[in-house]
């Protein structure tokens, strides 16, 4: 046997069928989509349509619920903090942010900002900024000798509306809400 000698098994590689390409290659014309109606045409989309019977996505019970207003949070443990800062990945000079975070390789996604959790073990001295942490968080960062900052994100909508000029009117019902 030499390497020049070596091929797939006979079948391993098909090529696939090219359609419509005339009635010699066995699948011209109607190109194997038999003929006239929906099917027959370009752009279908009758996926889940029964013929008029109730569609069985439709039938099924649905379960649970998404709310639509839920924060999206990145969530840190202490524990993946602590590890950065023993491999000097995160600066312990300053304030740690979600931008300082995401840089540092934890933190990625949360468009409402970072939640800092109290999992793992946590002795630097650090300040942060981020949008909440938890009790047990709050607690073994102060233990350290460090600080949170909580900071308020402001909603996509609030944002657009204060954009608009319609900014005192949010402002007013904020205060109303907090009265």
């Amino acid at each position: 046997m030499k390497l020049n000698d070596l091929r797939d098994n006979k079948g391993a590689r098909k090529s696939r069928v090219r359609v419509g390409r005339g009635i010699g290659s066995g699948v011209g014309k109607t190109g194997g989509r038999g003929q006239k109606g929906q099917k027959s045409r370009s752009g279908v989309s009758v996926w889940g349509f029964e013929g008029g019977q109730m569609p069985l996505h439709m039938r099924i019970p649905k379960r649970g619920f998404n709310n639509v207003f839920a924060k999206d949070y990145a969530e840190v443990n202490l524990g993946a903090i602590q590890k950065l800062v023993d491999a000097k990945k995160l600066d312990t000079k300053g304030v740690v942010d979600h931008d300082a975070l995401k840089a540092a390789g934890v933190g990625r996604g949360g468009k409402d900002g970072v939640r800092i959790l109290g999992k793992g073990e946590y002795s630097a001295k650090l300040s942060f900024r981020v949008a909440g942490a938890s009790k047990g968080a709050r607690e073994a960062i102060e233990k350290a000798g460090g600080s949170v900052e909580i900071i308020e994100i402001v909603p996509a909508a609030d944002k657009a509306a204060a954009k608009k000029g319609k900014g005192a009117a949010v402002t007013a019902r904020k205060a109303k809400a907090d009265a």
